[in-house]
């Protein structure tokens, strides 16, 4: 595997979307497994200046939504969001937040995904699970 080669095309692929307005970065892949990391700012924290519920919502989405597309034949296949949950376990309020999504079901017509955000000092800030539906082009 490509690591550099795949996480410059997602890079292309997401360029004007709100992955991109929020600067979500792609940082690692692994076997059944994606790393990503924000910055916890002025785009990503609520009024309060803490890390937004929402922002981390979006990284568990992105993370979990882009892996199981990787796990795909893209010229057969595509994945779709049926389901997401989070608990914020922990604020956070400057620095990095990092995700790391990572397979635990994948199957012929869902993958279910725990993605796991950690801040700059390793501390738990949420934990998040997502379930794909698969769908035929």
């Amino acid at each position: 595997m490509d690591k550099a080669r795949i996480l410059n095309e997602i890079s292309k692929v997401i360029k004007g979307t709100l992955i991109d307005h929020l600067g979500i970065e792609f940082t690692d892949i692994g076997d059944h497994c994606l790393t990503g990391r924000m910055l916890v700012g002025p785009k990503t924290s609520q009024p309060m200046g803490l890390l937004h519920g929402g922002a981390s919502l979006v990284l568990a989405e992105t993370l979990a939504s882009v892996a199981g597309t990787l796990e795909l034949d893209m010229n057969k296949q595509y994945c779709v969001g049926m389901e997401i949950n989070a608990n914020h376990v922990k604020s956070a309020r400057e620095g990095f937040v990092t995700g790391v999504a990572k397979a635990i079901h994948l199957g012929r017509k869902t993958q279910i995904w725990q993605i796991h955000i950690r801040d700059e000092q390793d501390r738990l800030i949420c934990v998040s699970r997502m379930t794909l539906a698969v769908m035929d082009k």
